[in-house]
């Protein structure tokens, strides 16, 4: 599709939902599809993963203001990822934060094939993504040098989701004090692709 096509159905798209003209093929339909300009009051924070085939609205079934969502590819966290869930938890008062990860994600599997075929190609700014990464990847290969490539990439997506998890609980003194005194909750999870279940890697009650 070319950039004017979509760019066509994304206006008319944003027409259809101005018009409250939603169908069940927009994902929101029978939602919370009201928009609103004054407020908003997210139920959870999603520090989830650029890929198109995981919006967070729709694998969770949330309608427009439930969740405050932050997406990078490899769901990775950087300086900019901890300041906005800061944010949203010191603004909106939220108290859930939910790391999203995704079977096949294809930031770890960039990671995996630098790993194994490294290249002196690939742009920096994909290192940037590939180097926070790479530390979790490194480890697995390290602890099972015979690892297949396939297992190698589904034990990686849940590495790093819970390496993820661990910065946002360790690498903020405002998270660290709403965690210990607020009743903040950090926990990891990793959704399937093939399955459409999200899966809480954390003991979640």
């Amino acid at each position: 599709m070319s950039a004017s096509d979509a760019l066509k159905r994304l206006r008319d798209g944003n027409r259809r939902f101005v018009g409250r003209a939603t169908d069940a093929e927009s994902g929101f339909a029978g939602r919370n599809a009201q928009p609103s300009a004054r407020s908003q009051s997210p139920l959870a924070i999603i520090l989830g993963c650029s890929d198109a085939r995981v919006p967070a609205e729709m694998v969770f079934d949330q309608g427009l203001g439930d969740l405050f969502v932050i997406r990078i590819a490899g769901n990775i966290v950087a300086p900019s990822q901890i300041g906005s869930v800061e944010f949203a938890a010191v603004k909106f008062g939220t108290r859930l934060v939910v790391v999203l990860g995704h079977s096949q994600c294809g930031a770890v599997d960039a990671t995996v094939q630098a790993l194994l075929q490294p290249s002196e190609s690939q742009s920096r700014n994909l290192s940037s993504i590939v180097d926070r990464i790479r530390p979790h990847v490194q480890s697995l290969l390290e602890n099972d040098p015979g690892i297949s490539t396939e297992e190698l990439v589904e034990q990686a997506v849940r590495a790093n989701v819970r390496a993820s998890t661990m910065q946002l609980r360790n690498g903020s003194a405002i998270l660290e004090d709403l965690v210990a005194n607020h009743g903040l909750r950090i926990v990891a999870a990793e959704y399937c692709l093939e399955s459409g279940q999200v899966d809480f890697l954390d003991s979640v009650e």
